[in-house]
């Protein structure tokens, strides 16, 4: 449970007593009103209310509220919004401002939300369900010290909220905050044992400790509690308790090594209801994890086709005495110095678009500078389709049991329709084909990687553009198939990248613009990337500013990097 609903203070005497509504109010009224009324059977009876024209004003915009809580229930959160608006327009009200906004918080949307919250508290009194679904929203944008504010408020304001303790230890927990998020989610479970959310954000912590045997425990509880009781507040988007237990169940299970229950959670999280933005994130992640387990049972793992390599000589350098808990630096950094893997991938040799070649000389170059500084590297050089996705594919059964993963890719690199595909070798576009079953889905390895308690750092030397023109054979030498609109920026960085170590995609250039190969040995991008990726104590957004800054001199302008960014706190590829 991440919202709650402020109920309006209404007369139900003044609402029904309108002339020509005796014979229906004593049926429909209490129907539309009662927040324990089934959803359809709520939104019928509000619908038949408009429909007969009774009432207007404020009355009228008391229906619209609860035709929208119906709509809530059920999860069709366009329609909250929709009515919410409705009812605003005939009567704002801060019940209503808060009901939208929560709808727009589970819909991802969490600027409008914030917005929708301040209406709510402008008009007041002050409350501290706003404060808390505030909370919710700047959890969302990853704006942690509001919400821990608006937490603080919210507990002020009802200090046996459960929720609210336990939103707020999550926030710690992003933070790095593990021990202060561990006593707030331990206090939310002492005010109320019966609650499911509670013991999986507690799992969560258990798993980033390493208890592994503790996680699942509490997120069997969470399954049992979820199972037993519905959850009682009406805001709960349904479904999303028990996805969101079965997914870290299923991420616990696989961190121990136990795919066999891995697998049961993650189908038990694709058979789920998911309409809001966390729980649809958590079946993509469940989606791409289920296959990859499938898979090893299918063909049990072989050396790879691609050449792969893995550092043996080069230790992970030795973990940081004891630091504060507190310290978002050194939660990151401490991260750092746990497994971490990296999947390089260099494609050039292309047989029906312009050959690119500089991607396996980039790809040697960064992979060689990963294993320097400790990484464990898969590396793949031309690599077909087969040959590319089972080279990912083994790269993110790794990575479930690693605290830092590292992607680069340099080749070709498209979007269609707002998603990102990396090319493979063999790609050849032919009238009628689905052009994107030849090529990779970026948004598959990115799924996979979610997790709330890894780094994830992707780094793509590709092109920015569309080949849906008929100008992909006659491709110049840059990363782009053909000049247009270019990849598209990642409109989310996952779920748990909102609440854990976080993600960082950089781009090797801006948007709208191509990557240039470049004209010796390797890309701009990469060359200058091969030579700041290892240096000791550079913090890696710091680091990219340095290669970005190099690039654009080198190119005189022409291609600026770009990077999209939910880390928390400081980063360190390559520790002091």
């Amino acid at each position: 449970m991440r919202r709650l609903l402020l109920i309006p203070c209404l007369l139900a005497a003044i609402l029904w007593s309108a002339p020509c509504f005796a014979q229906a109010r004593s049926q429909l009224g209490p129907l539309c009103t009662t927040d324990t009324t089934p959803a359809d059977q709520m939104i019928d009876a509000c619908t038949k209310i408009i429909a007969l024209k009774v009432f207007s004003g404020e009355k009228l915009a008391t229906i619209y509220f609860w035709r929208a809580v119906g709509w809530n229930k059920k999860g069709n959160y366009a329609q909250v919004i929709a009515d919410a608006t409705e009812a605003l327009r005939l009567k704002p009200g801060a019940a209503v401002y808060n009901l939208r906004g929560s709808a727009y918080y589970d819909k991802g949307e969490y600027d409008i939300a914030i917005a929708d919250f301040n209406d709510a508290l402008r008009m007041g009194p002050p409350s501290g369900i706003i404060f808390h679904n505030r909370g919710n929203a700047y959890r969302g944008k990853g704006d942690y010290a509001k919400a821990i504010a608006d937490y603080d408020s919210a507990i002020k304001a009802g200090p046996k909220s459960a929720f609210s303790y336990q939103n707020r230890g999550a926030s710690k927990q992003a933070l790095g905050d593990l021990d202060g998020a561990l006593a707030d989610i331990n206090e939310a479970v002492r005010l109320d044992p019966s609650l499911p959310q509670p013991l999986i954000s507690r799992a969560v912590i258990w798993r980033a400790k390493g208890d592994i045997a503790r996680a699942i425990a509490d997120t069997s509880e969470a399954i049992r509690l979820a199972k037993a009781k519905a959850p009682v507040n009406i805001m709960t988007p349904p479904g999303s308790v028990l996805i969101s237990a079965h997914t870290q169940r299923g991420l616990a299970y696989e961190a121990k090594g136990d795919a066999a229950h891995a697998k049961e959670d993650y189908a038990a999280v694709l058979e789920g209801q998911a309409s809001d933005a966390g729980s649809k994130a958590n079946q993509a992640t469940a989606k791409v994890r289920l296959a990859l387990l499938k898979e090893a049972d299918a063909a049990p793992r072989k050396t790879a086709a691609a050449p792969a390599a893995e550092n043996s000589s080069a230790p992970a350098p030795p973990a940081p005495a004891a630091a504060a808990p507190a310290a978002p630096a050194a939660r990151v950094q401490a991260a750092a110095t746990g497994r971490r893997v990296a999947l390089v991938i260099g494609n050039g040799a292309y047989a029906h678009v312009k050959a690119l070649p500089n991607p396996p000389n980039d790809a040697r170059a960064i992979a060689r500078s990963l294993r320097d500084i400790g990484f464990t590297v898969s590396e793949g050089l031309d690599l077909d389709r087969d040959a590319m996705q089972k080279t990912i594919h083994d790269f993110l059964r790794e990575a479930a049991r690693s605290q830092i993963a590292v992607v680069y890719y340099a080749g070709h690199g498209v979007q269609v329709e707002g998603r990102n595909y990396l090319v493979p070798v063999d790609i050849e576009f032919k009238a009628g084909g689905r052009m994107t079953d030849a090529m990779v889905d970026m948004d598959t390895i990115m799924a996979g990687l979610d997790d709330q308690i890894r780094t994830n750092i992707l780094i793509l030397d590709a092109c920015r553009n569309n080949p849906m023109a008929p100008r992909v054979a006659s491709a110049g030498p840059s990363r782009g198939i053909e000049a247009g609109s270019g990849l598209a920026a990642p409109a989310s960085l996952g779920s748990g990248s909102t609440l854990g170590a976080g993600t960082l995609i950089a781009f090797a250039t801006a948007p709208g613009q191509v990557a240039l190969d470049g004209e010796g040995a390797n890309s701009p991008f990469s060359a200058a990337l091969s030579r700041h990726v290892g240096t000791p104590g550079l913090e890696v957004q710091q680091m990219l500013t340095r290669v970005r800054a190099e690039v654009v001199a080198a190119t005189k302008g022409k291609q600026v990097p770009w990077s999209n960014s939910s880390l928390l706190g400081e980063v360190y590829l390559a520790e002091q």
